[in-house]
């Protein structure tokens, strides 16, 4: 849809109880949104379990008290040959499935050229765009959904906790061994970006813009008004509705998940020696 983000938002909708389905695996839809880290997975899902339930999250002033990187100082990747890109993903497939099992990651894993998948969907969110298209797969369950009293709108807090698993899996995620990752896969990730008309293939730029579009999202206090157009909802207030598509997709998670997923970035960007 136009306005309020990518999943459907039908204003005549009843509201009823979502059902979640099970796994860590719908954090790639953030990661979809990470989508900008849509590689992170390799870190969430550790052979024969999910995410940890208890996730800590780093308040602004730790970060900034946090000692500071620079590319300089960014962690190394791991000592793998890595075939071309147009052959990468059977060592992808394989090193994600050494990690899990399940089907909605074997599902994702079917698919083609994941590393150029993950470099379109780095370059959309660093240009405001939505990474939707490229993350169908493991979109989540449920519709939107806002509680309409009298002539006023707001945001159904159930809507926002369909993304608790991604939030709550983010938060867990290894900081130290996704950096690495990244550094390991940085050569391909290059490569794709080449391809997609970035000639210095200066990957580490890619991504500082992505991030920094993450993190430029505010977060709201308090209900989030709603105002009607035809069969669609907009938000109220002119700041939230004028953000850029991936923003406002950013948004539909809710204070409390995008306070996780903010925080697990900056954490991560500063490992990888990169400075939104």
């Amino acid at each position: 849809m136009p306005d309020l983000g990518d999943l459907d938002l039908d204003r005549n909708y009843e509201p009823q109880t979502l059902h979640r389905a099970p796994g860590v695996w719908r954090i790639v839809l953030f990661v979809g949104l990470l989508g900008i880290v849509g590689y992170l997975i390799w870190r969430l899902v550790a052979p024969g379990g999910g995410a940890s339930k208890d996730v800590r999250v780093a308040t602004d002033q730790q970060v900034a008290a946090a000692p500071k990187a620079d590319a300089t100082q960014a962690l190394p990747g791991e000592d793998i040959a890595l075939p071309p890109l147009p052959e990468t993903d059977p060592i992808v497939r394989q090193l994600v499935g050494q990690l899990s099992a399940h089907p909605k990651i074997a599902a994702w894993l079917a698919t083609d050229q994941l590393i150029r998948n993950f470099a379109v969907v780095v370059v959309n969110i660093g240009d405001g765009r939505s990474p939707s298209q490229q993350l169908r797969s493991v979109r989540p369950t449920g519709a939107f959904i806002a509680a309409e009293s009298g002539t006023s709108a707001r945001v159904d807090p159930r809507s926002y906790r369909r993304y608790d698993e991604y939030a709550d899996a983010i938060g867990a995620l290894d900081a130290q061994g996704t950096a690495r990752l990244y550094a390991t896969l940085k050569p391909r990730l290059a490569d794709a970006y080449r391809e997609l008309g970035y000639p210095d293939g200066n990957f580490d730029r890619a991504m500082e813009k992505a991030i920094r579009e993450l993190l430029n999202t505010p977060v709201p206090d308090g209900d989030v008004a709603l105002v009607a157009r035809s069969v669609t909802w907009d938000y109220a207030d002119p700041r939230l509705q004028s953000l850029t598509a991936a923003q406002r997709q950013l948004l539909r998670m809710g204070p409390r998940n995008m306070r996780i997923v903010q925080a697990k970035l900056r954490e991560i960007a500063q490992l990888a020696g990169l400075n939104p």
